[in-house]
């Protein structure tokens, strides 16, 4: 590496009492950005300054929320067309060295295990109950009932790993796993609920909005129609809106799963992380940001 012996240099004189020079030297260093984490974590290792490890810490995390930052951006302005892409980097936030490798390959061996079980003639329904099987009793996700405000909640690789998770994480994986064996399920962004429904993509003129029924990914995959929908919304006094009913934007999941975020911390009083959050928010509304 070219730069390493100015990178070197400015490492040398982050634990300096001078302010201005501190400012300085970070600033040379963000704009190195990932480049110079590896060095900085090798710095922290090896030093007993408790000033230098917060310094580094600060410095490290700020490169990588710029990392996360440039990523959602890039994602949003590209499509968004990869829903468990946009997941993952809302994952980095938290998670910085996430093994993304990891969880598709993990995705792709719960895939394989109801490709397996498929069959042509199969019904809608079949396909469903199948995926629940397979999903909810062979790999044991299921709804954290118990802790339902935990951010851990929201973070896909927290959610793999421990099988729990809330509506809209469940419903990423879910909706994920189906699309990748062309069953055509979307989320649908109901309020208070996030669900899924079945689009009936051959005949979306004869069915409401193309969907044949919907699916609570929180509860075991359960199977419910528009009727069931209308209640809920009566239950909430909410009026009917096409939106609450029809499939949504890969966007509008991601804006949903960092709302969840920011309720979380606001829960935990973590105002750093909400304020961080809020700006990952602002750049699905406006990713000139």
């Amino acid at each position: 590496m070219e730069n390493v012996k100015e990178i070197n240099a400015l490492v040398k004189l982050l634990d300096d009492p001078d302010q201005e020079v501190f400012q300085h030297v970070e600033e040379k260093l963000l704009e190195y950005g990932n480049e110079v984490v590896d060095f900085l974590e090798n710095t922290w290792e090896h030093s007993l300054d408790a000033l230098l490890q917060q310094r580094i810490e600060n410095i490290v995390h700020k490169i990588q929320f710029n990392s996360v930052k440039e990523d959602l951006n890039l994602w949003y302005q590209s499509g968004a067309f990869d829903l468990l892409q946009g997941a993952l980097v809302i994952n980095r936030y938290q998670y910085p060295d996430l093994n993304e490798e990891k969880i598709i390959l993990q995705m792709e061996e719960i895939k394989r295990e109801i490709w397996l079980g498929l069959q042509y003639e199969m019904s809608s329904i079949e396909k469903i109950k199948l995926i629940n099987h397979i999903f909810y009793n062979v790999y044991g996700f299921g709804g954290n009932t118990k802790n339902h405000l935990d951010p851990q909640n929201s973070f896909i690789s927290q959610v793999m790993e421990s099988k729990k998770g809330n509506q809209i994480s469940l419903a990423i994986i879910y909706s994920t796993l189906a699309q990748k064996l062309d069953i055509p399920v979307y989320g649908v962004n109901l309020p208070q609920h996030f669900i899924l429904g079945y689009i009936d993509e051959s005949k979306r003129e004869e069915h409401e909005f193309g969907v044949l029924f919907y699916i609570n990914a929180f509860n075991k995959g359960a199977i419910f129609g528009k009727h069931d929908v209308d209640q809920f919304l009566r239950q909430l006094n909410l009026d009917s809106q096409p939106g609450f009913y029809a499939p949504c934007s890969n966007v509008e999941i991601i804006r949903r799963v960092i709302r969840n975020l920011i309720s979380a911390y606001e829960n935990a009083g973590a105002k750093e992380k909400v304020d961080e959050l809020k700006q990952l928010q602002e750049i699905l509304v406006n990713p000139d940001l």
